[in-house]
């Protein structure tokens, strides 16, 4: 039976160059909300030799995340599965910015689990934005909610960014989504572990992709506090994303990797200057 990879958001950006990173003995299946995008993304794989699938998918509906899992265990035996779907501060409002990062995260973990075997991995992409946020305004309490009472808890991960307007109500959910990303992978990685399914997640910084660029005005001043004052490459989060994903990296679970040319370590040596 071969192997498959499941790429969520992998249409293009730093999905798209985790796939092009995969061994080329995987089915690679992208997934996203855009066809077009998907198709010139299986093109680009199947050029590079790549036996590639695509479906579309959003996945803050549950029922497509279930069909998607489906559709993949169809193609071969599920081994990686990378859900970088999320959508930034520039391009949603509070409540979809919640819907598609956090309880996407539960959509895809949850129903891919169901099908995975032993020696299989998860990799939930966050951002450094969620070590930015104060860690007080991150309730664990809230974070929980999620499986047990969804209205609940987008109510109350919206609380919040009521409280705000315009780009810093989006900015403070985005932060606060991705803070429970990092939370849920955690959590997944022990609930999930005595079934042999590896999880962690990985948060990215300021990268030079389309949804990035979006992000340059308000988030340029993380560049600042990076090592090199620059953003990332696509290829270069790919590579690092393919890295954690590989099942060969078996020992790798539980936590968050940030691949954020350092800015976040930065902002302690700029105040220490």
């Amino acid at each position: 039976m071969k192997n498959v990879c499941v790429i969520t958001g992998g249409g293009s950006g730093m999905g798209l160059a985790a796939a092009k990173c995969m061994p080329k003995d995987k089915v690679i299946l992208v997934t996203g909300r855009t066809l077009s995008k998907l198709e010139g993304a299986v093109a680009e794989l199947q050029a590079l030799g790549y036996e590639a699938y695509a479906k579309t998918c959003d996945t803050s509906k549950r029922e497509q995340v279930r069909e998607l899992a489906e559709y993949a265990a169809s193609l071969g035996e599920i081994k990686n599965v990378i859900n970088s779907a999320g959508l930034s501060p520039a391009m949603a409002d509070p409540e979809k910015l919640v819907r598609v990062n956090a309880l996407g995260t539960v959509y895809v973990n949850e129903e891919f689990s169901k099908l995975m075997k032993a020696g299989s991995v998860i990799v939930d992409i966050s951002s450094n934005s969620a070590y930015i946020l104060p860690g007080f305004l991150a309730s664990t309490k809230t974070f929980a909610l999620a499986d047990v009472d969804e209205d609940k808890f987008v109510k109350k991960m919206l609380s919040l960014p009521s409280k705000l307007k315009g780009y810093k109500a989006s900015g403070l959910a985005y932060g606060l989504s991705k803070k429970f990303v990092i939370w849920y992978a955690a959590k997944s990685a022990y609930d999930l572990g005595e079934k042999g399914i590896r999880v962690c997640s990985l948060s990215p910084g300021l990268i030079a992709t389309d949804m990035g660029a979006l992000e340059a005005e308000e988030g340029g001043s993380l560049l600042k506090t990076t090592a090199e004052k620059r953003m990332g490459k696509p290829e270069e989060l790919g590579f690092a994303i393919a890295t954690v994903a590989d099942e060969r990296n078996g020992y790798l679970a539980g936590v968050d990797v940030l691949v954020d040319g350092g800015s976040v370590v930065g902002k302690k040596f700029i105040k220490e200057k």
